[in-house]
């Protein structure tokens, strides 16, 4: 695929995975892109994952018309990216691997050898001439490995993004770009909004057009769109104006109180009410849901003096990603001794800027009606 007369897609899609990183379900497979600049000299970025070398490599060929690279720049060591580096040397035996200090010693790790004697490394900042086509070398480490850069096309004005702006599921995917990149951004890169943040600010000082990432489509129209998305996400700000009530439910009583809660929400003006069985459900996408929107109601059981196994893999997962900058409430049930609401605030004890609702809903066993009071007051207060 051309995408200017200089720089093409090598990359592939993947149609037979059903976890991408061994947990998240991708049932529209995954794309693992790839690159070629050509100017007087020719320079491909990254390769792709292992079982897809020889594809990827015919690809490289076909594209090329027999003329052999002179570069391989490695933005990123995650082995859907770096897995055929070895093979590629194999093939273009006077090709220079391009990357930095980090990723060698990755190299020596994964491949048992840092191509010492065929490298260029390279530091933040630093540019490489193809002749008629400049490259600048942006390190963005923790998006999300220590080693990653960016590579920034000057000449055509293409910032080569690595995971950056990446998404779920394989090239010709028809889906709503913000839904499995929202996803992907908050299970894989979210815990570092932080690191995004500095890489957002760097990139704003270039003169981008296109953004090429290594997983999803290739971004041409209306950047400032996935900019500004990518700006809120890293700075754990809220998406959307809405609740989202995460709940799991033994015998079907708690699950009663969410629906409750979900419907005096709606009827008191909250126009955006989500709600997921966590038991049930896709916990990447809970995880999305819950950065997504502006509030959050957690319902679950007292069990086993904690709280039911999903809810606890749930927090944990929005805590490791920094979790904050949101209002939470609880409903809680207990049949002898509801403690569910305490043992979950204690877990967010670290969040920055979250805070908790005046009022928490508590059942022992079943609704009644001190808890559908409860519920009420509530609904009123989170639809404020």
């Amino acid at each position: 695929m051309k995408i200017t007369e200089n720089v093409f897609y090598v990359g592939v899609d993947d149609k037979t995975i059903d976890l991408f990183e061994g947990q998240y379900r991708v049932p529209n497979g995954m794309a693992y892109n790839s690159y070629v600049i050509v100017g007087e000299k020719i320079a491909v970025l990254d390769t792709v994952s292992e079982g897809f070398g020889n594809e990827w490599l015919s690809a490289i060929e076909k594209t090329l018309g027999g003329k052999s690279p002179d570069y391989l720049i490695v933005q990123h060591m995650e082995p859907d990216h770096s897995a055929n580096v070895t093979l590629f040397c194999e093939k273009y035996k006077n090709a220079t691997v391009v990357s930095n200090q980090k990723a060698f010693t990755m190299m020596k790790n994964f491949f048992g050898n840092d191509f010492a004697e065929r490298r260029i490394v390279v530091k933040d900042g630093e540019k490489l001439s193809l002749g008629g086509t400049e490259l600048a070398f942006v390190f963005a480490p923790m998006v999300h490995w220590p080693e990653v850069m960016v590579t920034y096309d000057e000449t055509h004005k293409i910032l080569f993004s690595a995971d950056a702006f990446g998404k779920f599921g394989a090239s010709d995917a028809c889906e709503d770009w913000a839904c499995e990149a929202r996803r992907y951004y908050f299970g894989i890169v979210g815990k570092y909004g932080v690191m995004v943040q500095t890489l957002l600010k760097k990139a704003a000082a270039l003169d981008v057009k296109t953004i090429c990432p290594l997983h999803g489509p290739v971004l041409k129209e209306n950047l400032g769109y996935y900019l500004n998305l990518y700006d809120i996400w890293s700075s754990y700000k809220a998406e959307a104006d809405g609740v989202f009530i995460a709940y799991t439910s033994v015998y079907g009583h708690t699950e009663k109180a969410a629906k409750l809660l979900a419907e005096k929400l709606s009827e008191n003006g909250c126009k955006k009410v989500v709600m997921s069985d966590l038991a049930r459900s896709d916990m990447a996408e809970n995880v999305e849901d819950a950065f997504k929107y502006g509030k959050l109601v957690l319902a679950t059981t007292t069990y086993n003096g904690d709280v039911f196994p999903f809810m606890r893999e749930f927090i944990a997962h929005l805590t490791e990603r920094n979790y904050q900058n949101r209002k939470i409430g609880f409903i809680e049930n207990g049949s002898w001794a509801p403690i569910a609401a305490k043992i979950m605030k204690e877990k967010f004890a670290s969040s920055k800027n979250v805070t908790f609702a005046e009022n928490t809903v508590t059942i022992t066993s079943a609704l009644n009606e001190t808890s559908r009071v409860q519920i009420d007051a509530l609904a009123k207060e989170l639809a404020e």
